[in-house]
């Protein structure tokens, strides 16, 4: 196996144990870019030179500098890098060099990682997509808008990359791609110098390819001491279809049954949830709000370049600026509502199996429906990518399992549960790659 192939804890113990130094690793990173970039295009930029020269430096610098030494991670181009440009897919920003790495980015280096390079992403992480390619398909959608991570992820240009999610953006992509994502609770992972869309839903994500790289990953970035204990009983798990469940096509249904079939007959306990209208009112005016708070995040981009912000986003900031308050607290009243709902529900259950996307990725580059995502994001909860199955045309889908908020660390614990056992019981085989 091609050391690029790695998971990102296995790669981080071998370097560790110098079974292999950084060098070697990232150049392997660096040989599938250069084989497959023209095809996927999930870089913004990527520097190879310099990122030998960080591998070397790593390589040379004798005890191991953290639990992510000389370990390669990409970073969505959303998120503020001081050594590579940032430019938010936004005609706006070439070769924009912030003065700081976000706070996320600082961790990443603080812990050992090297940063390979910036992912694409839509124009500021919402409407307009990038131009990268499912790797399984390079004729479908990876989805966004975290589209070049979980690329990246998914064709082992990099063991992991950060993700960005407002509505739907590190979930659906890595469903779509093959991949495990992360949504953990609002604000678990500090968001400073990543450019705000929606202050009240902007989260940063994870993508990787195994969970454990996603629990690694999660200690570094939330050093937190939230509970991980097991409850001492069988997991309980909500089997939620949601109020949108004619929006699924046949692979969804069949992926969310057979993995609740296969929890059950493992001895899970596993019931069905509904939730109430309000929900559907909610994801309704999901837009709105995010419209609401880019038109102030975003007021001195439209102010000073209007001309620079594509049509759909400038109309869609404009819209924003329209919008009666009156409207935007009768939403966050019924946010308020749903989330005592959910809030209730976590006392009968540990976590919710829902969808994590409609079905396989469609054709072309948009980013993808977002119905299942967007009222978890609303309610901040966190969330989680399982793949595992695949659909009739051999394309990638995933299951979603959510948790109450702030139990980040159980839901990854459940999450390696749940996964262990749909991968035990899958019908199908992945497409190869």
């Amino acid at each position: 196996m091609n050391l690029n192939q790695m998971s990102l804890h296995s790669a981080a113990d071998g370097i560790a144990s110098r079974r292999f130094g950084s060098e070697e690793l990232v150049r392997d990173c660096l040989d599938r870019i250069a084989a497959r970039e023209d095809k996927v295009r999930a870089f913004a930029h990527c520097d190879p030179e310099a990122a030998i020269a960080a591998a070397r430096r790593a390589d040379q610098g004798g005890s191991a500098r953290g639990p992510l030494h000389g370990v390669p991670i990409a970073i969505k181009d959303n998120i503020d890098t001081q050594d590579m440009p940032t430019e938010y897919n936004s005609a706006i920003y070439p070769g924009h060099r912030p003065s700081r790495d976000a706070a996320c980015v600082a961790k990443l280096r603080d812990a050992g990682a090297i940063i390979l390079g910036k992912t694409k992403t839509s124009e500021f992480a919402h409407l307009t997509p990038a131009d990268t390619a499912n790797p399984h398909d390079v004729s479908r959608t990876p989805g966004g808008s975290s589209s070049g991570s979980a690329a990246a992820v998914a064709d082992f240009m990099v063991p992991a990359a950060l993700g960005t999610q407002t509505g739907g953006s590190t979930i659906r992509p890595a469903s779509y791609c093959g991949v495990y994502g992360y949504k953990p609770s609002y604000r678990r992972i500090d968001t400073r110098g990543v450019k705000s869309l929606s202050v009240s839903f902007d989260t940063v994500g994870i993508i990787a390819r195994a969970i454990d790289d996603i629990v690694l990953l999660d200690r570094v970035l939330a050093p937190s001491q939230d509970p991980v204990a097991s409850p001492a009983r069988p997991l309980r798990i909500a089997y939620c279809e949601t109020p949108f469940w004619t929006e699924t096509k046949p692979e969804t249904r069949a992926a969310l049954s057979q993995a609740a079939h296969a929890l059950a007959s493992h001895g899970l306990v596993v019931e069905p949830l509904s939730l109430s209208p309000e929900f559907t009112a909610i994801n309704a005016g999901f837009f709105t709000l995010v419209a609401v708070e880019a038109s102030w995040s975003l007021a001195a981009e439209l102010a000073n370049h209007p001309e620079l912000l594509s049509a759909q986003f400038r109309d869609f900031v404009e819209m924003g600026r329209a919008v009666d308050p009156d409207v935007v607290q009768q939403m966050r009243a019924g946010l308020l509502s749903c989330a005592l709902e959910i809030d209730r529900a976590f006392e009968s259950f540990d976590v919710i199996l829902t969808p994590a996307a409609p079905g396989e990725p469609d054709p072309g580059n948009g980013l993808g429906n977002n119905e299942f995502n967007r009222i978890w994001t609303m309610l901040q909860v966190p969330c989680l990518t399982i793949p595992g199955f695949v659909g009739p045309n051999g394309m990638p889908v995933g299951i979603q399992l959510v948790a109450r908020r702030g139990a980040d660390r159980l839901l990854l614990e459940h999450g390696r549960a749940v996964a262990e056992i749909v991968y035990d019981d899958r019908a199908h085989r992945w497409p190869s790659n």
